[in-house]
């Protein structure tokens, strides 16, 4: 592997993406001299190298999945939408638009993991995110965490760590090859960048088409 200096830090040239991730934003980290890969809303992201995959969260929730096996996982980034009326049919329909932004978010990630060598024996996973952050009657962040903690059940996958709820965003540090997740509370956030943001995707899901075009290995 080429080693390449700036300044005074040594690094390694960044590992090649796996294929349909090469768009996703990557980075040399400093602090813990290890590529990165930052996600954001409606992303997902599956590493068979020694990286970090990073993103911060609100309402919406992140699965950490990896074959405890190979080092081989990755991590998403989903809300489910927030509207009354799509949570009422969530409540009652398994075919529901809520239940199916959720669901494809999660296979979406299972297929990549499985579609690169991983064994469904082998997953495990790690859960995050689903606070209250933002000042509105319905708490989306709880919709999220009790989907996908029946999800996972359902799909008998094994969560092996989570830290959801709460009333403050987090960033999320996850490594693949180890398992190891690292979360930061945001106490104090200095603008309100986050929370427009995450406004805005939710207005957003209310109008997005449904692409539930993924089969599970």
């Amino acid at each position: 592997m080429i080693m390449v200096t700036d300044s005074t830090v040594l690094y390694s040239a960044v590992p090649p993406a796996l294929p349909g991730f090469e768009k996703i934003t990557r980075y040399w980290d400093t602090k813990n001299n290890i590529y990165a890969s930052k996600i954001i809303q409606g992303e997902y992201y599956v590493s068979m190298h020694n990286e970090m995959i990073t993103t911060v969260l609100g309402s919406c929730v992140s699965a950490c999945i990896r074959d405890k096996k190979l080092g081989l996982g990755g991590m998403n980034h989903f809300m489910l939408p927030g509207d009354k009326v799509t949570k009422d049919h969530w409540r009652n329909s398994p075919v529901s638009v809520a239940a199916s932004y959720g669901t494809v978010a999660m296979e979406r990630l299972i297929n990549a993991i499985l579609g690169h060598g991983g064994s469904r024996g082998n997953l495990e996973a790690k859960l995050f995110g689903g606070g209250r952050v933002l000042n509105i009657t319905t708490d989306i962040g709880k919709y999220n965490i009790d989907f996908v903690r029946k999800y996972l059940v359902n799909e008998d996958i094994k969560v092996v760590g989570e830290d959801l709820g709460g009333d403050h965003p987090r960033k999320i540090m996850y490594f693949p090859a180890t398992g190891r997740a690292f979360v930061k509370k945001m106490f104090r956030l200095h603008n309100d960048t986050f929370f427009i943001r995450e406004r805005t995707y939710i207005e957003e899901l209310k109008t997005q088409p449904i692409k539930p075009d993924v089969e599970l290995f």
